[in-house]
C-alpha cells in the first residue's frame, strides 16, 4: 500500500486554506484530514514526547480510518541532542506515545531525522547504532541528509537490521543527499521538504520560511516515478510532505496522490481554491461527510 500525507496537522497558517474559515464547533483537524490522506507524520513528538494518553486521543480520534497508520519523528533528545549521553529516564518517556500507538496497530514508522550536521563519522556511526538498538522493537526508518552516508555499507546495515532508508527531496548544495528510490526495509519511505534554497540554511531563517515552497506538477512527476519503484520493493511506501508553510504540504501531497493514481484525489474546496493552478488538473473539490 502507498500512503500519502503531511507532516503535522496543527498549523495556524492552514486555516482557511486547508481548513474551513466557517467550522463547526467541534472540528477536529486531524480527523478532516484523515478523511483525505492514509497517513499523517506526527512532528510534535519530535520536540517534546507526548504522554501515552495523547497517543490514546490520537487513536480514537482516527478510529472511523482502518487503513490509517501514523508515522512519527523521534524525540530530538536521540538525534538533534547529541553532546551528553541520554537516561533511561529519556527512553521511558519517548517510548510510552509510541509504544501506545504501536501496541494499537496504528504506527506505520518511527522516523530517525537526523540534520545536515550529523556526518558519517565514527562517533556518529556509533551513536546511530545506539538509537537504532534502543528503539530496535519499534519500526525505524532513517533519514539523513548529508551525502556522506550514500554508501553501500549503510543500505546494507539498514537493510540487515529491517530499518528502511528515507529518500528525500531538498535543496541541494554540495555536499546534500540527492534524490533517490533506495528500499532496505519492508517499509518504503520518501520524504519532500520543498527547494527554499535562500532559507534553508540561512540563519535565523524561521520554519515558515525554510518550509514556505509549492511544488510544480513538473517537480513532482519524478516523485511519483520513484514511489512507485519503491512500493514495487516495499510492503507499505510512506510519501510525506513537509513544505508544510500555509497549507503547501496538503497540495503537494494530493498532487502526488493523483500523479501515482492516475486519477484526480479529493481535495478541500478551500486548498483548491488557494492552488488553483497546481491542483485544477489533479483534484477535485469534496468536503468529509
Amino acid at each position: 500500500m502507498i500512503r500519502f500525507g503531511p507532516a503535522g496537522w496543527h498549523y495556524t497558517d492552514w486555516e482557511g486554506v486547508v481548513y474551513p474559515a466557517s467550522k463547526n464547533p467541534g472540528f477536529d483537524p486531524l480527523q478532516f484530514l484523515a478523511a483525505y490522506f492514509a497517513t499523517i507524520e506526527i512532528n510534535s513528538t519530535y520536540y517534546a514526547p507526548p504522554l501515552a494518553r495523547t497517543a490514546v486521543r490520537w487513536v480514537d480520534r482516527v478510529q472511523d480510518y482502518p487503513e490509517f497508520l501514523f508515522t512519527a519523528k523521534l524525540w530530538k533528545r536521540f538525534t538533534h541532542e547529541r553532546k551528553s549521553a541520554w537516561t533511561k529516564g529519556d527512553v521511558r518517556e519517548a517510548r510510552a506515545a509510541l509504544d501506545t500507538l504501536h501496541e494499537a496497530g496504528k504506527l506505520g514508522a518511527v522516523l530517525m531525522q537526523f540534520p545536515w550536521s550529523f556526518k558519517r563519522t565514527d562517533e556518529n556511526r556509533e551513536w546511530l547504532d545506539d538509537v537504532a538498538s534502543t528503539f530496535r522493537h519499534l519500526p525505524l526508518v532513517l533519514e539523513v541528509r548529508h551525502e556522506s552516508w550514500n554508501t553501500p555499507q549503510l543500505y546494507d546495515a539498514l537493510a540487515e537490521r529491517n530499518i528502511g532508508f528515507v529518500n528525500i527531496d531538498q535543496p541541494l548544495f554540495r555536499s546534500s543527499i540527492k534524490p533517490s528510490a533506495n528500499v532496505t526495509a519492508s517499509i518504503g519511505y520518501i520524504r519532500v521538504h520543498g527547494r527554499n534554497y535562500s532559507d534553508w540554511f540561512r540563519r535565523n531563517a524561521g520554519v515558515e520560511a525554510r518550509y514556505d515552497y509549492l511544488y510544480s506538477r513538473e517537480e513532482l512527476e519524478p516523485w511519483a516515478a520513484r514511489t512507485m519503484d519503491i512500493a514495487g520493493n516495499a510492503a507499505d511506501t510512506f510519501v510525506i510532505t513537509n513544505n508544510h508553510y500555509r497549507g503547501k504540504a496538503v497540495a503537494n501531497a494530493l498532487m502526488l496522490h493523483a500523479l501515482v493514481g492516475g486519477s484526480k484525489a479529493m481535495a478541500p474546496p478551500s486548498l483548491i481554491s488557494a492552488y488553483p493552478q497546481a491542483l485544477g488538473e489533479l483534484a477535485d473539490p469534496a468536503m468529509p461527510i
